[in-house]
């Protein structure tokens, strides 16, 4: 009788082990479904760029039909369509600067898109300083802003004031249209020189840009000013959606004089009622926090009216 009873237990033992193995499976298994279908998601997919069918800089046509032409300016609108952050960025910020610069453009005769210029030099960062030392809005080197008027030492430089620094460059826009009688040209100079783009149409025996091997930077960069002023005239036509309220607005500001030395543009800031922050922010070519004026010219600080 208790052999038999042991022959059971063995025989039953495993079977009920089993059935709370399964048990415990079942309910783990029924803990982890989902109560609803898991959903696939889509792949995520890119477009190609519209290419638009005709395009001009400063009222210059682009040559489209050429193919070279054509997929120069696809390469430029496929980069800034999909560095989208940045491309955002600009289009937030362009409507600040550009009023700015729009009416000096117009006073002194040179093409609106010009603008577009300033955004591929220095991304509309009034602060931009290059690898190679260029800075500003325009990016000036310190001589060609000597050459061109601006004020450059250790305690003014001019290349970072907006204004100042768009005249300039408007007077360089002008000498050399009046060199290359066209305005493409004129952009391509700006970028690599004037004696740079004269070696190129001596070597090459052409004087249009579409038609010249330049470096990659000059190369390239008609066609992304060209880029930047499509995505930035039509931005939803490449996917942009930015509200006129998302945009950043300009800033009302007042001016000052100052004729002499400022000992402290700290104080000077709480003096004004702001803080030394927005002072420079405002004015970023006053270079320290102090003012000798050894000459004792006059210099005009812009200063934002706040709410």
């Amino acid at each position: 009788m208790e052999m038999n009873r042991k022959n059971r237990w063995r025989i039953l033992l495993p079977l009920i082990m089993g059935a709370k193995a399964g048990v415990i499976i079942f309910f783990i298994l029924g803990a982890a479904k989902p109560d609803k279908p898991t959903r696939v998601e889509e792949p995520l997919t890119f477009s190609a760029v519209k290419i638009p069918d005709s395009a001009s800089f400063a009222g210059e046509p682009v040559p489209l039909e050429r193919f070279d032409v054509r997929e120069s300016l696809d390469r430029e609108l496929l980069v800034n369509c999909y560095f989208h952050s940045q491309t955002l960025r600009f289009i937030k910020l362009a409507p600040r600067y550009f009023a700015i610069i729009e009416p000096i453009l117009k006073e002194k005769g040179v093409p609106e898109d010009f603008k577009y210029l300033a955004v591929a030099e220095s991304s509309l960062d009034p602060r931009a300083v290059s690898p190679a030392r260029a800075v500003g809005f325009w990016q000036f080197l310190r001589g060609t802003a000597r050459e061109y008027g601006l004020e450059v030492n250790s305690e003014v430089d001019e290349r970072y004031h907006v204004e100042k620094a768009t005249y300039a460059a408007c007077d360089y826009f002008l000498k050399a249209y009046a060199k290359y009688g066209n305005w493409t040209m004129v952009a391509a100079a700006f970028n690599a020189g004037m004696n740079g783009i004269d070696r190129q149409i001596e070597r090459q025996k052409a004087d249009v840009y579409y038609d010249l091997l330049l470096g990659p930077e000059t190369g390239r960069y008609v066609f992304r000013v060209v880029a930047l002023k499509l995505i930035l005239e039509d931005p939803a036509s490449y996917h942009f959606d930015v509200s006129e309220t998302e945009k950043y607005p300009s800033i009302q500001t007042r001016q000052v004089e100052i004729n002499g030395a400022v000992e402290d543009f700290a104080d000077f800031a709480h003096e004004q009622g702001i803080n030394y922050k927005l002072l420079k922010d405002f004015n970023p070519w006053l270079r320290q926090s102090y003012l000798n004026n050894a000459h004792g010219q006059s210099y005009t600080v812009k200063i934002p009216v706040l709410d």
